[in-house]
């Protein structure tokens, strides 16, 4: 029989405020750089945030992005959701550090949710 436990991920705190910093690159409150994956399936839109350190290059303005399908900021909100910079709510389907990564699945959520 093994002798040690299986590896367990970790549920992480989410960040307050996930903030655009260049194309494909957010920045949360400690300055840690955060990279999505957009995906848009069965009338989903779904966005995996994954956590690595990456070289950042010079921050970008709004206008230097746009046309740009993610919103430019998320804000945590009570109910295990972010409000987007343009009022759209998106849940937290979950969060996890798994080895070291961390990754985050968010999911637009209708407006009459």
């Amino acid at each position: 029989m093994a002798t040690h436990q299986a590896y367990r991920p970790e549920t992480p705190p989410h960040p307050d405020r996930l903030w655009v910093w260049e194309k494909n690159v957010y920045l949360d409150e400690f300055r840690r750089s955060w990279l999505p994956v957009a995906i848009k399936s069965d009338g989903k839109f779904q966005v995996l945030m994954y956590q690595r350190d990456v070289t950042l290059g010079a921050a970008m303005t709004p206008s230097q992005l746009m046309p740009y399908q993610l919103p430019l900021m998320w804000q945590l909100y009570p109910g295990e959701k972010y409000r987007s910079c343009d009022s759209m709510f998106w849940k937290i389907l979950y969060h996890v550090k798994f080895r070291d990564v961390e990754e985050m699945l968010l999911e637009l959520m209708n407006p009459n949710e």
